[in-house]
């Protein structure tokens, strides 16, 4: 079985000032007091996390990342040059968005299952109330071939949900994912598309539902739903904000494909909150300007799927 998945890394910045962008919470100057030793510290703990998603079914690392929350480039190579990830074939793809707190996403590979043929990222259009624009972060297209069959991957972060009039950005950010969507099936009905991100929306909500319904999607997140559990918590509430959409045909039982088998939070006890008041969960890096020292405030999300013998 592969594992496929993604995490919200939380404010995965650099150290380095960066004068087209707001990264001045995340500088040694700043009231984060953000430095080489925290870096470093939370590569480490990141890379951990990864490289242990999926592995009590499947003993080995994830097959494909998508991971939301990166600065830049350079943070995505820091981290796959991190202790926990440099043995593994990893590499990523990424680009610079117009998101005004400069954060992006992007989607990390084991290059020994999965080669890129194609990708590109998708901007959205949005406009603030006074008619002035809004920048979020794009939807990353990659396709290529995953263990010899052709696959297309989502990699979204939808507004936040903050603020209230942030709704009918994240239905913006929903039909542009149907656009793209549509676009694969135009080129091939039989397109396998796995959608995946940090959505800032629950399965029920109108924008994820529109998703899946626009587009015969299926959600085997829905059914993780529950008031004790999910993949981020605020003020003690918790949701399944992190999910995977994805097309029907992932369950067919083909020869020579690759078959939907379960989907589930990683909430591993080394990614909780030990004690206290937030005990049990997600074990974050700042909690406002304090340093806690954890690893993000979501936790990662997973699907597992199986390889269907060629017939003989």
């Amino acid at each position: 079985m592969k594992t496929i998945a993604f995490f919200n890394l939380e404010n995965l910045f650099d150290i380095t000032n960066d004068p087209n962008i707001n990264d001045n919470d995340f500088l040694s100057t700043s009231d984060k007091r953000w430095n080489l030793k925290r870096y470093e510290n939370k590569l480490f703990k990141l890379g951990f996390a990864i490289s242990n998603i999926g592995k009590q079914e499947t003993e080995t690392h994830p097959a494909i990342v998508g991971v939301a929350e990166v600065e830049n480039a350079k943070v995505l190579q820091d981290l796959l040059d991190s202790e926990n990830l440099k043995d593994i074939p990893y590499s990523f793809v990424h680009y610079d968005s117009p998101d005004e707190r400069g954060i992006d996403v992007a989607l990390i590979y084991d290059t020994t299952q999965f080669e890129v043929t194609d990708s590109a990222p998708y901007s959205i259009m949005l406009f603030d109330d006074n008619g002035l624009a809004d920048y979020t972060r794009d939807i990353l297209r990659v396709s290529g071939v995953f263990n010899g069959e052709p696959m297309h991957f989502l990699v979204n972060h939808w507004p936040s949900k903050n603020e209230e009039s942030n709704a009918p950005k994240r239905m913006e950010v929903s039909n542009k994912a149907t656009e793209i969507i549509e676009g694969l099936k135009a080129e091939n009905p039989d397109a396998k598309i796995i959608v995946m991100g940090d959505f800032n929306d629950n399965s029920a909500s109108e924008s994820v539902q529109a998703l899946v319904n626009n587009n015969a999607l299926f959600n085997p997140m829905e059914s993780l739903t529950s008031y004790n559990r999910g993949s981020i918590n605020y003020r003690f509430k918790w949701d399944v904000f992190d999910q995977f959409m994805l097309t029907h045909n992932f369950l067919d039982h083909k020869p020579g494909t690759h078959n939907f088998q379960t989907a589930d939070i990683f909430d591993a006890d080394f990614l909780k909150q030990y004690k206290g008041k937030y005990k049990g969960q997600p074990f974050r890096t700042y909690v406002g300007k304090t340093y806690k020292g954890g690893y993000s405030d979501h936790f990662p999300v997973y699907l597992l799927l199986r390889d269907v013998p060629k017939a003989v």
